[in-house]
């Protein structure tokens, strides 16, 4: 069992080795999933697994390690086998604790853990993922095969400490229930998925919705067809969308940004994207996702407009890139056990709009509806964006056949700008999430 003596207890013998500054993340899981396909349990899997990152500092010279052994001994080696790696890595003018007066003080009750994951029988676990897999089968005829239906729980506890005095910890859960039909028809064969994920157990789906809307999206993908290459509107579903939001993400993330590697470098204060279009990140939200009381360096999370009203506003910064851009940390700094700190997102959403989805795709007189993106494709550098896609055609404001072996393209920086609708549609089934939305147009590459 972790414990925060055992965290006051590693910061102070890196105090006596000499250290400047010093901070640790101890973290522990207890993982448990299970996997079934056709009616038959295929993996059980249960880990409780334990683990301390360290980072120390002597001056603007640092070095990070990992344990999974938490004995004294073993702990004291760490200390000391850190210590001598820091004192030989490169100064670097911008490495450091944030400062005391940043941390966090006050830790929200966030609701983030749900005690009825403890209790949860493996059979109950087994009958869920069976229960999925059923319901899919059962939906259609032209269902003939799985790829398997997968239960799984992660019950967390997390310290942060650091030499400035913080020292925090919070408790977190996660569930998740997901099915992958196969449906053959006339000799085609395709496949499709749906998942639920919550950190309340009650908050899934049902077994049952969850089958049956699996079977549905791969029903619905039987019999398509390829298209020729054209410009067209493109609607994105909330799945895709929030695919484009993650790329969005990662462009605003500090690291990117002062490695030169994003399109929205310097950017701050331009309109990026029409007045329809914010783009928040709030990692304040009770039982959400991404919700935490304080990040991976001890800073309180907030709210941050990312994006408002189409003006970009902020970026997502830990404490070095912050240093490194002149600007000030955003509590997004994300931490594993064995990793220096980066940049993560909390609950990254783009503000739901006006539109009903039916009424998004009824603008449409010939047009995408994009339900799945495939391979990555994506230059953050200069925005270029092409990836594989799946999906329907859109005429006269209907949907009217499935679409399959095309690409779409375009340019990161026009696709925001051609944003035209957004739907009202938006769930937090994630941590990065959208609702249906439109764009204005984009090339279909397809034969």
């Amino acid at each position: 069992m972790i414990s925060k003596d055992i965290a006051e207890a590693v910061l102070q013998e890196a105090k006596r080795k000499g250290a400047t500054e010093a901070d640790l993340v101890l973290v522990e899981n207890e993982l448990v999933t299970v996997q079934v396909r056709l009616g038959e349990v295929e993996t059980i899997r249960s880990a409780r697994e334990v683990g301390l990152g360290l980072r120390l500092f002597f001056g603007k010279r640092s070095a990070t390690s990992s344990t999974s052994d938490l004995s004294k001994g073993s702990l004291a080696r760490l200390v000391e086998d850190t210590s001598v790696l820091a004192k030989v890595t490169a100064h670097d003018e911008f490495s450091g604790l944030p400062s005391a007066e940043e941390c966090a003080r006050i830790f929200p009750e966030l609701h983030l853990y749900d005690p009825d994951g403890e209790a949860l029988p493996v059979k109950e676990r087994i009958a869920r993922a069976k229960e999925a897999e059923a319901a899919a089968l059962a939906y259609d005829p032209r269902i003939t095969n799985s790829e398997g239906a997968d239960f799984s729980s992660n019950l967390y506890r997390i310290i942060y400490g650091s030499s400035h005095g913080f020292l925090g910890e919070y408790r977190g859960s996660t569930f998740s229930l997901a099915v992958t039909p196969i449906a053959l028809f006339n000799g085609a064969m395709q496949r499709d998925y749906w998942y639920s994920y919550a950190r309340n157990l009650s908050k899934l789906e049902s077994p049952e919705a969850i089958g049956r809307r699996a079977a549905e999206r791969t029903i619905r993908r039987l019999g398509g067809k390829k298209i020729r290459t054209q410009e067209v509107p493109v609607v994105f579903d909330p799945e895709t969308a929030a695919s484009l939001m993650q790329v969005l993400c990662s462009a605003v993330s500090g690291p990117s940004l002062y490695r030169g590697a994003s399109f929205l470098i310097d950017r701050l204060g331009d309109r990026i994207a029409p007045e329809i279009v914010s783009v928040y990140d709030d990692g304040t939200i009770p039982g959400y996702l991404g919700s935490k009381p304080f990040d991976g360096e001890g800073l309180p999370t907030r709210r941050n407009a990312v994006l408002e009203n189409g003006v970009l506003r902020s970026y997502l910064l830990d404490t070095y890139s912050a240093r490194k851009l002149k600007l000030a940390p955003t509590g997004n700094a994300a931490r594993g056990v064995g990793d220096v700190p980066t940049v993560g997102p909390t609950n990254f959403f783009l503000q739901p709009g006006p539109h009903d989805p039916a009424e998004i795709i009824r603008s449409v007189e010939s047009g995408l509806y994009v339900t799945e993106l495939i391979g990555p494709g994506v230059n953050l550098v200069t925005g270029d964006y092409s990836r594989g896609a799946v999906g329907f055609w859109i005429e006269k404001g209907e949907l009217a056949y499935p679409v399959e072996e095309i690409t779409v393209a375009g340019n990161l920086k026009e696709m925001l700008l051609g944003i035209e609708m957004v739907g009202n549609d938006l769930t937090f089934r994630n941590s990065v999430v959208a609702p249906t939305l439109k764009i204005r147009r984009m090339t279909i590459a397809g034969h």
